[in-house]
């Protein structure tokens, strides 16, 4: 018969045991476990080191790229937009520095006039009954009031950005449309811009009622974090596509922060839109600021829109081919052409 005692040493011996292997492990393995751990975290080390190198330098690069695009950029863009002018308008979330870098670039650089901004609000893209019934209200009066036929079938943001559109912008002087612009604020793109402005819809500043020739649309500086796409931006699409319609050039600009996947960006280059507006994903750099400046020029000049930027998402390339250096023609030489008399 098995009694106490004998668990009792049972146990011991289990623990006795157990402490042994401890001991002989720690002193035998020690050295080598040690050294493991040791050669590993060195390389480790060493990995992070060389990344940090890499990232240095191409900080350092790109320091000086932007540099030197500040530095060329006001004879890249000089003249390209003379007489022409242009409004920026703003999604909610559009940066700010991206707004001021742009203006500055087609005014000191290319000659350009700005109008003035319109920022649209978030109430503009409610997708709620309330606000889209309100919206609707405002865009029928105004249209009714301007003399606009709206487009049917269409959402009330869409219908907006048709009446904005057309009394906003306009052809430049001796393109297709044969417009003429005005140098003054109209009395009807005033009024419907203080009665969106009024309800909420959006804000200006400068004199947007200046009909503009060009338009830029700036978009948020973040995109979706979990790459999803915005229900939101196919808004933005139908308002780029009207700004395009009523206007002689439209870029949509976006910064490299917020153009991946999901942003209105790509949104905007898997539509049909893509082939009626430029769009420009890294506007937040100096060169993308001067590429938004170009695409309109190349629109203006007759050539097609692309995609231009570093965005994996549908950019066709970083920036526009310069424009062909004109070949002088050969000069005779005096004697031979004497001689050939």
């Amino acid at each position: 018969m098995i009694d106490f005692r004998y668990h009792l040493v049972s146990i011991v011996a289990v623990f006795l045991a157990l402490a042994i292997g401890i001991v002989l492990g720690s002193t035998e393995l020690q050295g080598t476990t040690y050294n493991l751990l040791d050669r590993t975290t060195a390389k480790l080390q060493n990995e992070l080191d060389q990344v940090s190198s890499q990232r240095d330098a191409a900080q350092a690069q790109a320091a000086v790229g932007e540099s030197y695009a500040q530095t060329v950029e006001p004879v890249v863009l000089r003249g390209l937009l003379a007489g022409q002018r242009l409004l920026i308008i703003t999604e909610p979330g559009a940066s700010a520095s991206v707004v001021t870098a742009i203006s500055a670039a087609a005014t000191a650089d290319a000659g350009a006039t700005v109008t003035g901004q319109i920022a649209l609000a978030p109430e503009f893209f409610d997708s709620s009954g309330a606000t889209q019934g309100s919206l609707g209200q405002v865009t029928t009066a105004m249209a009714r009031a301007a003399g606009i036929t709206l487009d049917a079938p269409a959402t009330p943001q869409q219908q907006a950005a048709q009446v904005l559109a057309s009394e906003i912008l306009i052809k430049s002087p001796g393109s297709s449309a044969g417009q003429q612009a005005s140098n003054q604020p109209g009395t009807s793109a005033q009024t419907i811009l203080a009665a969106y402005a009024q309800s909420g819809f959006l804000a200006t500043s400068g004199q947007p009622a200046t009909q503009a020739t060009l338009a830029v649309l700036v978009t948020p500086q973040a995109a979706p974090a979990d790459g999803s796409g915005d229900p939101l931006c196919q808004l933005l699409v139908s308002l780029a596509q009207e700004l395009a319609a009523k206007s002689a050039a439209t870029v949509v600009a976006g910064s490299s922060s917020g153009s991946g996947p999901g942003s209105p960006i790509a949104v905007l280059r898997s539509s049909n839109a893509d082939s009626q507006v430029s769009t420009v994903d890294d506007a937040d750099l100096v060169t993308g600021q001067s590429v938004v400046i170009q695409a309109l020029a190349i629109q203006l000049n007759g050539g097609k829109p692309a995609g231009y930027g570093i965005a994996a998402n549908g950019a066709s390339a970083v920036a526009p081919s310069p424009a062909p250096t004109p070949t002088a023609s050969p000069t005779l030489d005096p004697a031979t052409s004497q001689a050939g008399k």
